[in-house]
C-alpha cells in the first residue's frame, strides 16, 4: 500500500521541521515537500503531486486563504488541512478557509506547547489526513464507516410523539458550513429554543456565533453559564466548556463546566444530549450532523428512552459521515435527512405531525 503524500506549506522553519517529525512516524504518512509561502507551494504542486496539504493561515507573500482559494480553482477535491493559531486573528481566518473549502484543520500548539499538547496535534493531523485521503485505516473506521451499532432496547415507538420543545444539534467535522446552510432556514418566531454543540476550541465558536447570527433570522449567541433558555434563540457552546440545561422551577437555565472530556472532546454532544433528556423528556429533538467520531450516540439513546426524537444527517451530504452514521446504523434516527431538508424537518417536528400545532410552552421541561 503506497504512503499518503503530505505536502506542509508554514512560514516558519520550526513549524516545518516538528509538522515534518509528527508526519513522519507514522509508516503510512511521506512529507514530500515543504514550502515557507503559498506561492512556493503552487509552484511545487505539480511535481511533488501530493494527496493532502497542510497548510499555515499567516504567512508573507501568499497567505493561506489566497493560497487555498486558487488552489481550489485547480484542485477541487485535494485535502487540505488548515493549521492556525488559537488566536482572534487565527480562528477568524480559518473559519474563512473552512467557508472557501479547507477540509479540516488542527490548533497550532504554542512556543511553550508540552509533550502531551504536541502528541495530541500529532495525532489529529495524522487522524485527519488518513481520514480525508480515505485510506483503510482504524481511524476511518473510528470515524464511522463500516462500523455497526446494534439498536439499543425498549425503545419507545415513533408514532404519537409530542412537538418538540427543544432542538439540540451535535456537529464536527464540516459543521460551520453545514451550520451556515440550516440556520437560516428556521423562522424568526421560531417557537422553541435552539442548543448547539460544535467541536471547536475557544474563541473560534464565539466567532462562529456571530457568523452564524449575521445569515439568521434567529440571534444566536455563545452560551454563558446561569443564562436563561428562551424560545426563539440560540445558544452555541463555549469551546473547551461542556453546554447542559438546568431546571428550576418552570425555567430552564443554561451550566457550562469543565468536567472531563468524553469522547475526546469538550464540548461534547452526549453531555448536552443527556441532560436535554432529563430536562425535556419527550419534548426533547436531537440533531446529529457532520463529523467524525461518535460523539452524540450515547446521548441519542438517552432521548430516544426519554420519548424524544432524533434526525440525522445523511451520507452524501455530510462531510464525514461519522456521527450521524452511528446514530443512524444504530437505529435511533427517526429520520436520515439530506442537509438541505433538515431546517424543514425539524420545523414539523416543533409543529408536531401529528397534529399540525406547535408546543403551547415549548420553552418549558415536561416532568414525567
Amino acid at each position: 500500500m503506497r504512503k499518503i503524500r503530505v505536502l506542509i506549506v508554514d512560514d516558519s522553519v520550526v513549524v516545518r521541521r516538528i509538522v515534518t517529525g509528527m508526519l513522519s512516524s507514522d509508516p503510512a504518512i511521506e512529507v514530500v515537500g515543504t514550502a515557507s509561502n503559498g506561492r512556493i507551494a503552487l509552484a511545487r504542486l505539480q511535481g511533488l503531486n501530493p494527496d493532502a496539504i497542510v497548510l499555515d493561515v499567516e504567512m508573507p507573500e501568499m497567505d493561506g486563504l489566497a493560497t487555498l482559494a486558487a488552489l481550489r480553482k485547480t484542485h477541487a477535491r485535494l485535502p487540505v488541512i488548515m493549521f492556525s493559531t488559537l488566536t482572534e486573528r487565527g480562528a477568524s481566518a480559518t473559519l474563512d478557509a473552512l467557508s472557501l473549502g479547507a477540509s479540516d484543520y488542527v490548533t497550532k500548539p504554542s512556543s511553550i506547547a508540552t509533550a502531551a499538547s504536541l502528541e495530541t496535534v500529532r495525532q489529529q493531523l495524522i487522524g485527519k489526513l488518513k481520514l480525508f485521503c480515505s485510506w483503510p485505516t482504524e481511524s476511518a473506521a473510528q470515524a464511522g464507516r463500516s462500523v455497526k451499532s446494534a439498536p439499543p432496547a425498549a425503545l419507545p415507538p415513533p408514532a404519537h410523539r409530542k412537538p418538540a420543545e427543544v432542538i439540540a444539534i451535535g456537529v464536527s467535522t464540516g459543521g460551520p458550513n453545514a451550520l451556515a446552510e440550516l440556520m437560516p432556514g428556521f423562522p424568526a418566531d421560531l417557537a422553541v429554543p435552539l442548543l448547539i454543540v460544535q467541536h471547536m476550541p475557544p474563541i473560534f465558536t464565539r466567532l462562529l456565533a456571530e457568523r452564524l447570527a449575521a445569515r439568521s433570522r434567529i440571534p444566536i449567541v455563545e452560551a454563558e453559564n446561569g443564562q436563561l433558555v428562551r424560545p426563539g434563540q440560540a445558544y452555541l457552546a463555549p469551546g473547551d466548556f461542556h453546554l447542559v440545561v438546568e431546571r428550576a422551577g418552570d425555567r430552564v437555565h443554561l451550566r457550562t463546566n469543565q468536567e472531563q472530556p468524553e469522547n475526546w472532546c469538550r464540548p461534547a454532544a452526549d453531555v448536552l444530549f443527556r441532560s436535554v433528556a432529563s430536562v425535556y423528556r419527550g419534548g426533547a429533538l436531537a440533531v446529529v450532523m457532520t463529523g467524525m467520531g461518535q460523539d452524540g450516540l450515547r446521548g441519542c439513546e438517552e432521548i430516544r428512552r426519554a420519548g424524544g426524537q432524533v434526525l440525522a444527517q445523511d451520507e452524501a451530504s455530510s462531510v464525514v459521515w461519522g456521527m450521524p452514521g452511528f446514530v443512524a446504523r444504530a437505529g435511533l434516527a427517526d429520520r436520515v435527512a439530506p442537509l438541505g431538508e433538515l431546517a424543514g424537518e425539524i420545523m414539523q417536528r416543533v409543529r408536531n405531525a401529528n397534529t399540525g400545532k406547535a408546543s403551547e410552552h415549548p420553552a418549558h421541561p415536561t416532568v414525567n
